[in-house]
């Protein structure tokens, strides 16, 4: 990804840019005439990237989504001119529409630009107490004049993309500053609101859990029961599903009298981790900014807040969620936590995502870093040290001693991504002190201790559909149910496969979702169905597959190959694995431990217990026991 261009700093009569709404540009109180569709498009185009360079072929493909003329490139360049004349009374030091390696860069400041501005309100809204944050997010909500971008521009199948993703931030940031009013108990300021947000989604799950408490805060219980049920009967109508556990507890709890049901506070991690669908405000509050109390109160950071971004239509995972959370604000001596499952199954954007709830509470600052590269192989862990120096404004850490030193001292949260084994983060982890660690890994690491496990299960129906629908769009799935229900289990329950799957057919709009779930049907073909772009399943799988040791791969290829799918038992593991019961539940272990089978989830006698290996996974490991060059041992 291009390093983005720093922003100048804005002056009295410079610029504005709008986007939240239709575009605009202006100089003081001024519009300015920013020309014809096709300039209109390269300049939403620079705006959406603002600060970071954007392609010519980018912006060709949105001015000329089919079949661009062989002038593009030449056309673009004109429009480009035509921009910076228009800017030009505007540069006082340095130009403001540059071309760079990468491409074109449009530089814009935090106050110049309404998208910015929005953008830094609700992070500085995000782990603030009900009352601060309902302020900063109506600041944000204020910033909008209407549907993103406009009319004319979503002829562009690039900007028509762009302006849902706006609009989407749009509703998640209402939902947010809705939860803070109703803790302010404000519950008729924002009752008919919600009211009229719902109309327009019926099927999303946040929007229908805050108006159901407005109601009930407002005193129109029946009304908030009603609620309930339309929305009962509707998800089963449109796609056969149930509504989720939390929503049906707010739903009893409202029933016995009781409207302060949990979620507790939109500044509680635990209470937002019990949402289900998108998530809320996207983005991180900055290292240090304070939580609420005098703790941490004007303390510089020590260490940058390098998060990767927490997905806006974050799903599912709820359970597991509120667990990790409570772990990581009061995990005991330690304070590390391991996140262990299949490669796929949503480890690392569920610690991201507890690390962007978690912010307030960590004053020194979040970083993640990865102990693998991007071949799949372990880093050594001078390359790791030294990238957590960089990271926390140190030179490098002369070796394991200085870095839990230096732990001991801060208040940090580090997500050390996909442990490859327990010698690769042994040195890493704190002795002591407030810092957390939260560990990502395919297996559990069983020689780490003391450490709390959580492991992440694949995704339920319901949350695998609404992942498919926030994705390829509700009309498609509703079109469809069963298909669409084919698809997701296909999947596996694999978060990372439901997630291509949409973004392919978000591409595909062409294919009809029968005709997707029909090729997943396929065993032979079903994995390279899974790839949307640069984004493959088969390659995620390849990562883990090779870093298996040589056993490991073969023993797993013969217990694909030889137990049908679904669970099962000592003894077909052993009739496959040609071996005896003895000696098959040592394998079987063994691949429990390095994230190929999941075991069962209560305590039984051996001969009862019932295994599962993933269902992408059992795919993968059947192509190569059939005659991938992986396989060597014999």
């Amino acid at each position: 990804m291009p390093r983005p261009s720093a922003p100048p700093a804005a002056s009295p009569g410079t610029l504005r840019f709008s986007v939240l709404g239709p575009l605009a540009v202006h100089r003081d109180e001024q519009a300015l005439n920013i020309g014809p569709l096709k300039q209109r498009i390269v300049l939403a185009m620079l705006l959406g990237s603002a600060n970071a360079p954007v392609s010519v072929d980018a912006l060709t493909d949105a001015v000329w989504p089919e079949e661009p003329p062989r002038t593009a490139r030449k056309n673009i360049q004109v429009y480009v001119s035509a921009l910076r004349a228009l800017f030009a009374e505007d540069e006082r030091e340095r130009p403001r529409l540059v071309h760079t390696g990468g491409g074109y860069v449009l530089r814009v400041a935090e106050d110049e630009f309404d998208l910015l501005a929005f953008r830094s309100l609700v992070r500085a809204a995000e782990g603030q107490p009900p009352g601060p944050a309902a302020r900063l997010l109506r600041q944000a909500l204020d910033l909008w004049q209407g549907p993103p971008l406009g009319d004319d521009l979503r002829q562009s199948p690039r900007l028509a993309e762009e302006a849902e993703r706006l609009w989407l931030r749009h509703l998640t940031a209402y939902e947010s500053w809705a939860e803070a009013e109703l803790e302010l108990g404000g519950a008729p300021l924002v009752v008919e609101g919600l009211s009229d947000l719902v109309e327009r989604h019926p099927l999303r799950e946040r929007l229908r859990s805050a108006w159901m408490r407005a109601l009930s805060g407002s005193g129109r219980q029946p009304e908030a029961l009603a609620v309930y049920d339309d929305y009962r009967q509707l998800l089963a109508r449109e796609l056969g599903l149930e509504p989720s556990a939390a929503m049906a507890a707010r739903y009893r709890a409202i029933l016995a009298g009781d409207a302060q049901v949990a979620p507790a506070s939109p500044a509680s991690p635990a209470a937002q981790a019990g949402r289900v669908g998108p998530s809320g405000p996207a983005g991180a509050v900055a290292p240090g900014a304070p939580a609420g109390g005098g703790a941490g109160r004007g303390k510089e950071s020590a260490a940058e807040a390098s998060l990767p971004p927490d997905l806006v239509d974050f799903t599912g995972h709820g359970e597991e969620l509120r667990h990790l959370l409570d772990l990581m604000e009061d995990s005991g001596p330690g304070g590390v936590v391991l996140l262990s499952g299949p490669a796929g199954a949503g480890k690392t954007t569920l610690a991201v995502r507890a690390a962007h709830l978690l912010g307030g509470r960590f004053t020194d600052g979040r970083l993640c870093v990865s102990l693998r590269g991007a071949d799949g192989c372990p880093r050594p862990l001078t390359d790791v040290l030294a990238e957590l120096g960089e990271r926390t404004g140190r030179p490098g850490f002369s070796g394991p001693g200085a870095w839990r030193e230096w732990l001991a001292e801060h208040r940090v949260l580090v997500i050390l991504d996909d442990v490859p084994e327990e010698s690769a983060v042994r040195p890493l982890l704190p002795c002591g002190g407030r810092s957390r660690v939260l560990l990502t890994a395919r297996g559990q690491l069983g020689g780490l201790a003391p450490v709390h496990r959580v492991s992440v299960p694949p995704l339920g129906t319901a949350e695998a559909v609404q992942l498919l629908a926030g994705l390829v769009g509700l009309p498609r799935v509703r079109a469809d149910r069963e298909a669409a229900l084919r698809i997701v289990r296909a999947c596996g329950g694999s978060p990372l496969a439901v997630r291509v799957s949409g973004m392919r057919l978000a591409v595909l709009r062409h294919v009809p979702l029968r005709e997707f779930a029909d090729r997943l049907a396929d065993p032979e073909g079903a994995l390279d169905e899974l790839t949307s772009g640069d984004v493959s399943v088969r390659r995620w799988l390849d990562r883990g597959w090779e870093a298996l040791p040589e056993e490991c791969g073969r023993d797993a290829g013969r217990l694909a190959a030889g137990t049908g799918d679904g669970p099962f038992g000592l003894t077909e593991a052993a009739e496959a694995l040609g071996c005896d019961e003895r000696h098959a539940v040592r394998v079987v272990e063994a691949l429990i431990d390095a994230g190929m089978v999941t075991s069962p989830g209560g305590e039984v006698v051996a001969h009862a217990a019932q295994y599962e290996m993933p269902h992408l996974i059992r795919l993968y490991a059947r192509g190569a026991w059939h005659g991938a060059p992986v396989l060597t041992a014999g």
